[in-house]
């Protein structure tokens, strides 16, 4: 017995079912109250977006309000993202059960808020990405329209995403590349054995067509 699948016999009863549900929903109301505030020169986002200084002194509120700042102004994006996103909420509670899924996003969570004490502002990109990371290991061939109209499986966009990482964890600065290991702490929690497991597979599996080719190429010999 795995040790997530001990942690959800002893606490999968205080798990939040269709927390993207909520999640999205929030957003929509905070991108909305936006819309509203601004015309009195105000920003809702403003009062939950994580702003470190001002969260260790006294708005304790936004460690975790940072999550509901929506990602973008417009409507239409906005519409698209909430969509995709509580798609793969959804996909991945309905593969791993409630606790799980609460748990790889809570451990996001925690991620984004020490990556913010490098950088000295909190943002939900990185945790947003790792669902999607986190999907693209579960489903890499399913298939999503790119713009609407290209086919494309969930795997290459993984591979561009990863590339983006490496590019800046290696050209980055240091409150950078922390920031993104932080962020991708629930990712290697979850699938890091399973990684582990895969290059050791690929190895292996390198090792036996290294072997087979070897012995048909002194075959090939012993007979010529």
């Amino acid at each position: 017995m795995s040790w997530l699948d001990k942690l959800d016999r002893k606490f999968g009863r205080w798990g939040i079912p269709n927390l993207m549900l909520y999640i999205v929903i929030t957003i929509a109301a905070v991108f909305i109250g936006d819309v509203l505030f601004s015309v009195q020169g105000m920003s809702l986002s403003g009062y939950l977006a994580l702003f470190t200084q001002a969260a260790v002194h006294g708005q304790f509120w936004r460690f975790v309000t940072f999550i509901f700042v929506p990602p973008t102004t417009s409507i239409i994006s906005l519409f698209f993202f909430l969509y995709f996103y509580y798609f793969l909420g959804s996909t991945l509670e309905n593969v791993w059960g409630t606790f799980r899924f609460n748990l790889y996003y809570l451990v996001g969570l925690i991620g984004a808020v020490i990556a913010a004490f490098f950088t000295g502002f909190g943002t939900s990109t990185y945790l947003n990405l790792s669902l999607f990371l986190a999907f693209a290991f579960l489903f890499p061939d399913h298939e999503i329209l790119l713009f609407f109209f290209f086919p494309i499986k969930m795997k290459y966009l993984a591979y561009v995403d990863w590339i983006l990482f490496a590019v800046q964890l290696i050209f980055g600065d240091w409150s950078t590349k922390a920031a993104i290991i932080a962020s991708l702490i629930n990712f290697f929690l979850f699938f890091g054995g399973d990684l582990i497991r895969f290059v050791k597979n690929q190895k292996k599996y390198g090792a036996q067509r290294r072997n087979f080719r070897r012995e048909m190429k002194n075959n090939q010999n012993r007979y010529w």
